[in-house]
């Protein structure tokens, strides 16, 4: 792992809501820090209703964590476009956060409990 990534488990609950729409709750996220950047949860799929996400076409790499897939959130609302994103085949120095999804929370909210 890039000596600037450091992941462990998040303290206490995690919720996510979006347009209204909760997307779930989890005990079992990890929040994940880069360099000087503020924490980044990540939210088991598991724990998402993942029938309120639609993978969509975008795609980013990251040199320390791999190749990123999107997903857009389907809400009471509306769609958010490409509000998440998941590393679903993560470089081995993180693999800790396959799995878990990632949300830009300019457009969701993320409560801790």
């Amino acid at each position: 792992m890039a000596d600037h990534i450091k992941i462990s488990p998040a303290t206490g609950r995690v919720s996510v809501t979006a347009g209204g729409t909760t997307l779930g709750t989890t005990a079992r996220a990890l929040e994940l820090r880069e360099g000087g950047s503020g924490p980044v949860i990540y939210v088991p799929r598991a724990d998402i209703d993942m029938g309120l996400l639609e993978k969509t076409s975008r795609s980013t790499g990251c040199p320390w964590k791999g190749q990123a897939s999107y997903y857009s959130i389907k809400t009471e609302k509306g769609v958010l476009d490409n509000a998440v994103w998941s590393y679903e085949t993560p470089l081995p120095g993180v693999a800790e956060i396959a799995g878990h999804l990632a949300f830009y929370t300019d457009r969701v909210t993320l409560t801790r409990q």
